[in-house]
């Protein structure tokens, strides 16, 4: 397995996966709109995007990554905003090899550490983030303001 940061070569591959992923989380968008998405965070630089592929060249999976600081630290860090193994791909260490590949890269950058929420329901990824050192925040809630 090969894990890099995507480029817009990478993109309709990229795209595949993200549709994918949107529809496990039971929000399927057009697939020209994630396209989209995906060329404006690629173009723009405002994620990392890994992208695991296997030794035939197949997208197993990504991970993306954006910059922030965080403030009680007073350092940067990294938002794990989303992670997806294709179903054919999973139960073969992609997961885990994406999530230490966004650890690398957090670390190389300096980063005080990373963050990242996930569903309530999503079991499987809670255990491989407990497995690989995170620890479940109880003192903070998450909320959120829609502004559509």
């Amino acid at each position: 397995m090969h894990i890099r940061a995507a480029t817009t070569a990478d993109l309709d591959e990229l795209a595949e996966l993200f549709g994918a992923y949107l529809g496990f989380y039971e929000v399927p968008k057009p697939q020209a709109q994630v396209r989209e998405f995906l060329a404006a965070r690629l173009g723009n630089l405002d994620s990392t995007i890994l992208l695991a592929r296997d030794e035939s060249g197949i997208a197993l999976g990504f991970v993306q990554l954006y910059a922030f600081f965080a403030s009680l630290a007073l350092e940067p860090a990294w938002l794990l905003s989303d992670l997806y193994v294709s179903q054919q791909a999973r139960r073969q260490g992609v997961g885990e090899a994406l999530m230490n590949a966004a650890r690398g890269h957090a670390q190389a950058t300096g980063a005080c550490g990373l963050q990242l929420e996930t569903a309530k329901s999503n079991l499987p990824g809670q255990a491989l983030y407990e497995r690989l050192g995170y620890v479940r925040d109880e003192a903070f809630y998450t909320y959120w303001l829609g502004l559509n």
